[in-house]
């Protein structure tokens, strides 16, 4: 059997605290000032820096879906190697663009 994802588990646990996660991650993007494609770009940098490959990868095919070229999202996790080196990098480059390259 698959490992559970992290949210799957919040809603069997707590769905209260995973709603409030999800409209206060929603809020956010409304209020933010970027548009999505921009948005998304900006996480995947942020993820990719605290090396959280499984969500650079979800948040690759965002991107792609709201407009994000390959190279876009590609240059997202190698800017983060700016502030924050390769360690958080190492493991998100190729999950972001195996993502990507799935993605729809």
């Amino acid at each position: 059997m698959a490992e559970k994802h992290f949210f799957e588990i919040l809603e069997e646990e707590a769905p209260g605290i995973r709603k409030a996660f999800f409209d206060y991650a929603e809020a956010i993007k409304i209020d933010c000032g970027l548009d999505e494609k921009t948005f998304q770009l900006v996480y995947i940098g942020i993820k990719a820096a605290s090396g959280e490959p499984g969500s650079v990868a979800a948040h690759a095919g965002y991107a792609k879906r709201a407009g994000a070229t390959r190279d876009e999202v590609r240059g997202a996790v190698l800017v983060s190697m700016l502030s924050d080196g390769v360690t958080g990098i190492a493991s998100s480059l190729a999950a972001a663009l195996d993502a990507y390259d799935a993605a729809e």
